[in-house]
C-alpha cells in the first residue's frame, strides 16, 4: 500500500492424500475460540495429519530409538531401547560405550534405571550431541572458548533411578552417549560437583526423593581391583522440560496438510523446534562467560549448564534449544508468528517481551537480547526494532490491550529513538554492528531503513486502532514525512545493473569496493512495502531467486553462509512479491535439505549451514556449536499458514481477517488453520474437476462469528463474515473466473484433476566455499 493512502486509511477510520483418507474429506471444523493462558490440552484440529507431530505423547519418558554405536566391552545394548520387550539389562564393563539415538531431536533431564553395581559408588560419563557427526565421548558444544564440551560425570551410588542434576539439563540432543570410563576420573576433573554454579536459593531439589538421585559431592572409591567396576542399567529415558506450558505437547492449536509429504514435514518441524526453544525461564542462557557477569560463576572452560534465569513466569520463547538459551528479538522476528499459529503458547512470547522491556535503557533503546544481556549496554539497531515487531505480533493473536497499555509509553519512547536515527536522507542511520551475527552492519543501511519502515507502519496502527492515542494520532503527519522521505531514501541504495539493493551507502553499496546486494535487506525491501512500484518488486524477487545454490539461499552479507533466518524472511518477500511459487519452490529445496540431509537431526530447523551444504555455521570456528534447534530457523511454519493458505489477520484476534490463498503450480492441495481467542480459521484449497465442466479450484473458508473481511481469490475479491463460504475459479476459462457457490455446491460431482502434474525441480550449482572469507567472519565472543 502506498504510504499516504496508508495514513488516509487510517485517518478516516478503520471498521473493524493421508493414507486411504482423502484429506478433503475431513470436514472443516465448527468455530470455537480459546484461551493462551489456559492452553488446551488436546488438539483443535484432530486429524490424520498428527501423524507428522514430532512432540512426544509422553514427555515424562521418552526411550531410545536406536543403537547408534557400541565399543568395549558392553553387552546388550539393545535392553535400552523402547521397543525392547524383554526384561534384560546392558552391563558396561571400564571401556564400555554406548550411543544412543532418539528418535527426534530432544530436551530435558537424562535418566538411568540401574539395576546393578559392582561398587558402592561409580562415575559414568555423558555426552550429547544434536548431529551425529558428533555422537561420540565428547558432546557437541554451547560456547566458543574450546571446540568441544566437557563431558557430565553422573555419580551413581545406588541401584534405582539416577537422573542428572537440574542445572544440567541439556537444551537440545538426538544422540547420547553413555560409557564407563577404563579409569575413574579424578576428583578435581569432576567438574559438575566440584564447580556448582551459583544460582537462585531454590535452583536445586535438596530432598532427592526415592524415584530420583541427584549430582553429588564424593569422592570415587579406590582405583584398585580395575577389573571388577562394572554396572548393570535396565533402562534409560529422558524428561523432556521443554515446552513447560502445556502437559500435553501434542495439543496443537493449528494444523497443515497438503500433496506434498515434504512441506508437511516441514511445517511441523518448523512447529516442533519452536517448542524445544520454548522453556522454563529458571533453565536459560547456556553462555557461561556472559552469565559470570552476573553470577561471578567459576565454572572452568568447556563445562556447561542451564540454570541461569532469563525472565519472570513459567516459560519463555528463545533462539535456540541448546544454546543461546536467551531471549533474542530478531529470532522472535520469526518464532511468534510460528508459535501463535502452531501451539498458540502467547504466554512465553509475553515473558520473553517483558524481559526486554524490563531493561530498557534511559535513552529508550531495547536490549539486544534478554538477560544476561542488557547489564552492560549491549544493543542492537535492528534487533530493537525487532522487538517492537514482536509487540505487534503478540497483540495481533491475544488482543492484549491491557499489557500494551501498561507497556505503551516504553515502546513509544524505543519507537522514537529508532525513527530519529533516519536522517536527511531518508536512510535509517546504524550505530550499532550487532545483527545477525552477519558483517557490516553499519552506516546507511538497506535492512534498517526498510525495517523502520515496516515499524513505522505498525506502530500507526497499534496507536490508532488498539490503544486510540490521542498524542500519537496528533503525530501522524510528522511520522507521515518521514515515511515518505524513506520510500525516497532508499533509492539512493538501487544498484541498476544487478537489479537489486545495495547494503549501505559507502563501500558495500553500488560500485563500492565491497559491493553487496544482501538478501537480508532486499527481502526486507519487499516486505515493508517501502518499494512501491510493482515492477521493481518483481525485478527483486526474481533476481534473488537466480542467487539459489544446491542447498538454499545465499545470504550475500556474510560470506558462506545460508541462513535460514535470512530466507525466512525472503519466503515472506517472494509472497509479498506475488512470486508464492517461488517460496514454495525455496521451502522445499532448502528446508528439505535440513530434514533429509547428512548431519542434521532430520527433525528439526538448524541456526545456519555452509554454502556447499557442510553442518558448519560459518559464524562459528567449531562445527559442533551449530545450533540444530532455532527459532529464527522455522519460517515455512508462518509463511506457509499466512501466504501459501492466506490466513492473514488484519485487527488483533482476527476480527477482521483477510483469505487469499495461493496454491502455487507446486501442489494440488493444501488445508490449514489455527485458532485464536476470538475461534477457529480453517482454509482448504484443492484442484478438481467437475464432470463434464474441466479443472477447477475449489475453495472453502470458515471463520469464528466475530470476524469477516475479505476473500481474494485469483482476480475476484469477496467480503464475507463469520461462518462457512465456498468458492470456485473455473480454469478453463481464460479469465479464470471465480463465483460463490453453496459450501455443498456439487461435492457429489467433484473429481480428481488427472490432468495436474507436478513441474520438475531444477538442478543448481554446489556453492563454493570461500575459504579466507570464512576464517576472517569467525564471531569472536562466548
Amino acid at each position: 500500500m502506498f504510504i499516504s493512502a496508508f495514513f488516509d486509511y487510517l485517518l478516516l477510520g478503520f471498521d473493524s492424500t493421508f493414507g486411504q483418507i482423502p484429506l478433503f474429506k475431513v470436514p472443516l471444523r465448527a468455530a470455537g475460540g480459546i484461551s493462551y493462558t489456559s492452553l488446551p490440552r488436546h488438539a483443535v484440529f484432530p486429524g490424520p495429519w498428527d501423524e507428522y507431530i514430532k512432540a512426544p505423547s509422553n514427555r515424562s519418558y521418552i526411550q531410545p530409538d536406536k543403537i547408534w554405536h557400541v565399543e568395549g566391552p558392553t553387552l546388550l545394548p539393545d535392553a535400552l531401547l523402547r521397543h525392547h520387550g524383554s526384561a534384560s539389562s546392558m552391563t558396561l564393563n571400564p571401556g564400555g560405550l554406548v550411543i544412543l539415538e532418539f528418535a527426534e531431536n530432544i530436551a530435558g533431564r537424562a535418566c538411568l534405571h540401574v539395576s546393578s553395581t559392582s561398587k558402592s559408588q561409580i562415575h559414568l560419563a555423558l555426552a550429547y550431541s544434536e548431529s551425529p557427526r558428533f555422537a561420540g565421548r565428547l558432546p557437541d558444544a554451547t560456547t566458543d572458548r574450546q571446540e568441544r564440551d566437557l563431558p557430565l560425570y553422573l555419580r551413581i551410588d545406588r541401584t534405582g533411578i539416577t537422573c542428572v542434576s537440574p542445572e544440567f539439563v541439556r537444551g537440545a540432543f538426538k544422540y547420547l552417549t553413555i560409557y564407563l570410563p577404563e579409569h575413574p576420573p579424578k576428583p578435581e576433573d569432576i567438574w559438575s560437583e566440584n564447580e556448582s554454579p551459583p544460582a537462585s536459593p531454590d535452583f536445586r531439589d535438596a530432598r532427592p526423593d526415592s524415584h530420583q538421585k541427584h549430582l553429588g559431592v564424593h569422592d570415587e572409591t579406590s582405583h584398585h581391583h580395575e577389573h571388577s567396576r562394572h554396572i548393570s542399567i535396565s533402562s534409560v529415558y529422558v524428561n523432556c522440560t521443554a515446552f513447560p506450558s502445556n502437559p500435553n505437547p501434542r495439543a496443537y492449536t493449528g494444523y497443515f496438510s497438503s500433496s506434498s509429504t515434504l512441506l508437511n514435514r516441514i511445517w511441523y518441524s518448523g512447529a516442533y523446534t519452536l517448542q524445544l526453544t520454548t522453556i522454563d525461564p529458571a533453565e536459560g542462557s547456556a553462555l557461561i562467560d556472559y552469565n559470570r557477569r552476573v553470577n561471578q560463576n567459576h565454572s572452568p572452560q568447556g563445562s556447561w549448564y542451564s540454570n541461569f534465569t532469563i525472565a519472570n513466569g513459567t516459560a519463555v520463547t528463545t533462539d535456540g534449544a541448546k544454546r543461546d538459551r536467551m531471549a533474542y528479538p530478531g529470532d522472535m522476528a520469526i518464532a511468534v508468528p510460528g508459535i501463535a499459529v502452531s501451539t498458540y503458547d502467547m504466554v512465553a512470547v509475553r515473558t520473553a517481551l517483558d524481559s526486554l522491556f524490563i531493561r530498557q535503557y534511559a535513552d529508550g533503546g531495547l536490549p539486544y537480547a534478554g538477560p544476561p544481556m542488557g547489564y552492560a549496554g549491549e544493543f542492537s539497531d535492528t534487533y530493537h526494532m525487532h522487538t517492537l515487531l514482536g509487540v505487534w505480533n503478540y497483540i495481533l493473536f491475544t488482543d492484549d490491550v491491557p499489557w500494551l497499555q501498561a507497556h505503551w509509553g516504553a515502546y513509544l519512547q524505543a519507537f522514537e529513538y529508532s525513527l530519529a536515527k533516519v536522517d536527511r536522507t531518508g536512510l535509517f542511520h546504524v550505530t550499532s554492528t550487532n545483527d545477525w551475527l552477519r558483517p557490516g552492519m553499519t552506516g546507511h543501511n538497506l535492512e534498517a531503513t526498510s525495517l523502520m519502515y515496516y515499524v513505522l507502519q505498525l506502530t500507526v496502527r497499534l496507536a490508532v486502532e488498539v490503544v486510540k492515542d490521542p498524542y500519537a494520532r496528533a503525530q501522524l503527519g510528522r511520522w507521515q514525512d518521514v515515511a515518505q522521505r524513506m520510500q525516497r531514501g532508499i533509492e539512493l541504495l538501487w544498484c541498476d545493473e544487478r537489479g537489486l539493493y545495495g547494503d549501505n551507502v559507502g563501500r558495500r553499496g553500488c560500485g563500492g569496493r565491497n559491493e553487496c546486494t544482501p538478501q537480508d535487506g532486499n527481502s526486507w525491501a519487499l516486505i515493508s512495502g517501502i518499494i512501491s512500484n510493482r515492477t521493481r518488486r518483481s525485478t527483486v524477487s526474481t533476481n534473488l531467486r537466480k542467487r539459489w545454490t544446491k542447498y538454499g539461499a545465499p545470504a550475500a552479507e556474510f560470506p558462506n553462509v545460508i541462513s535460514p533466518f535470512a530466507s525466512s524472511f525472503e519466503l515472506l518477500a517472494h509472497c509479498a512479491a506475488g512470486n508464492h511459487d517461488a517460496a514454495v519452490e525455496l521451502t522445499e529445496l532448502m528446508w528439505g535439505y535440513m530434514l533429509d540431509g547428512d548431519g542434521f537431526t532430520n527433525s528439526t530447523c538448524v541456526e545456519g549451514y555452509r554454502i556447499d551444504g557442510d553442518i558448519q555455521y560459518p559464524a562459528y570456528w567449531s562445527s559442533s556449536r551449530n545450533s540444530h534447534a532455532h527459532g529464527w530457523s522455522t519460517g515455512p511454519t508462518m509463511v506457509l499458514m499466512t501466504e501459501i493458505l492466506g490466513i492473514h489477520l488484519e485487527t488483533p484476534l482476527g476480527r477482521t481477517c483477510r483469505i487469499e490463498p495461493h496454491l502455487t503450480k507446486w501442489l494440488k492441495d493444501a488445508r490449514g488453520g489455527f485458532a485464536t481467542g476470538l475461534g477457529r480459521f480453517e482454509v482448504m484449497v484443492r484442484r478438481m474437476a467437475v464432470k463434464g465442466a474441466g479443472p477447477v479450484e475449489v475453495l472453502d473458508v470458515e471463520t469464528p462469528a466475530g470476524s469477516g473481511g475479505k476473500v481474494v481469490f485469483g482476480a475476484e475479491t469477496w467480503d464475507f463474515g463469520g461462518g462457512k463460504s465456498r468458492y470456485v475459479r473455473f480454469l478453463d476459462d481464460g479469465n479464470a473466473r471465480v463465483e460463490k457457490v453453496a459450501t455443498d455446491w456439487k461435492e457429489s460431482e467433484l473429481v480428481e484433476d488427472d490432468g495436474w502434474e507436478q513441474p520438475k525441480v531444477e538442478e543448481r550449482r554446489v556453492g563454493v566455499v570461500d575459504w579466507e572469507a570464512l576464517e576472517e567472519n569467525y564471531v569472536k565472543g562466548p
